[in-house]
């Protein structure tokens, strides 16, 4: 893997600290600003909004940038948007400073999948994508619960100083170690993303992404309050046990682009959903099972991000094939259906347990995933059947 993959992972990182860190800071910047936790929870998905938005609108507009003045300028957005949070007064200019970085985060991670694909041979695809994601997961595991840690202690805004920090490193590796000759694509047009928008086949690979994703968050989303109080472990046992989730998606998430290189990307979305909806269906039954609820939950955690690698392949093959003016844009918008997915699944996790309680979380996302593996093998029957066909 070349080096220039590492200012990929170092941004990933950074960007993914960002994005999570807030969850843990919720109760403390609602306490120091005078807000509401609903107000302060707004931050989550208003950062959300900034990246569904900034995915495919400000892909397409950046189009014709050099891919390496492009990272430079989203991580210098980044460190903006960070410092920006670490200096604002009030609940208002926080706001706008989680949409800025959310912006560089959904343009990041729709041109970085790219990047990384046309730095290594194709049969190697999906494994540079999961070493560039491996940053955000390593975040899961070390940047989120630093930053927590220090806004628990320090400040929230010292978190963001931090954050900071990292994004002036992922700046400066960007500069030194991502060539200048990276392949541009041609500027798409209105007409070609339009189709993007438009084209069955894409539209239902953005599905099974956002179902995918909205499963899996129906139940990660309440993870915390499950563990404790129906699998009965103490608080500061929860956090050891976050920590030790994270480690399992990081390890997931390499192995799943391994998969995806060695059998391709609907073989290894179909094995990783189905395995997705099982084990949900199993924490259903294990979740007030303490010990057998800590087993679920690692396993779980292997899988949970296994598919990013795939999912990201797949759509930019897709796109490829069926408009291969508007790749980035396409890549882009998977970015998009991802946080769409993680949006509407911790919803529906809400309204799951405002109605008929927290112990129903697993099955319903059991049965979202279900729906995404679906459509996996109806996408894979039709891939077959096109393959016949030109044959």
């Amino acid at each position: 893997m070349p080096l220039a993959l590492l200012a990929l992972t170092i941004s990933a990182f950074a960007i993914g600290t960002t994005e999570f860190v807030i969850v843990g800071l919720v109760p403390t910047i609602a306490e120091q600003l005078g807000v509401s936790l609903p107000s302060a929870g707004l931050l989550v998905s208003l950062y959300a909004l900034g990246v569904a938005v900034g995915a495919p609108v400000l892909t397409a507009l950046t189009g014709n940038v050099p891919r390496k003045q492009l990272l430079v300028g989203l991580m210098a957005l980044f460190t903006a948007g960070n410092l920006l949070a670490w200096l604002s007064p009030g609940y208002e200019t926080l706001v706008v400073a989680r949409v800025m970085t959310g912006l560089a985060h959904g343009v990041f991670f729709s041109i970085g999948s790219t990047i990384a694909t046309s730095l290594v041979p194709k049969e190697k695809a999906a494994s540079a994508i999961a070493v560039m994601f491996g940053g955000l997961t390593v975040a899961l595991v070390t940047g989120v619960p630093l930053g927590t840690f220090i806004g628990q202690h320090f400040g929230w805004r010292e978190t963001f100083l931090a954050v900071s920090a990292l994004g002036v490193i992922a700046l400066i590796s960007s500069l030194i170690l991502v060539p200048n000759d990276i392949p541009g694509r041609a500027v798409a047009g209105l007409k070609a993303q339009l189709k993007v928008l438009t084209h069955p086949r894409l539209l239902m690979i953005y599905a099974i992404t956002a179902l995918g994703y909205g499963g899996v968050f129906t139940a990660f989303t309440f993870l915390a309050p499950m563990m404790q109080d129906l699998a009965g472990f103490s608080p500061a046992a929860v956090s050891w046990i976050l920590l030790g989730y994270g480690v399992a998606v990081a390890i997931g998430n390499i192995w799943g682009g391994k998969l995806a290189d060695r059998h391709g990307a609907v073989p290894a979305l179909k094995f990783i959903f189905a395995a997705l909806a099982a084990l949900l269906l199993i924490f259903q039954f294990t979740a007030s099972l303490h010990y057998a609820a800590l087993v679920t939950v690692l396993v779980m955690g292997i899988f949970a991000f296994g598919n990013v690698p795939g999912l990201q392949v797949y759509v930019v093959q897709k796109a490829e094939q069926y408009a291969p003016d508007a790749v980035d844009v396409a890549s882009g918008l998977n970015i998009a259906a991802f946080n769409v997915g993680i949006a509407l699944g911790s919803i529906t996790g809400g309204q799951t347990v405002a109605h008929i309680g927290l112990a129903q979380t697993p099955w319903i996302g059991a049965v979202i995933v279900a729906v995404a593996l679906g459509l996996v093998m109806l996408s894979g029957r039709l891939d077959s059947k096109l393959r016949a066909a030109l044959s």
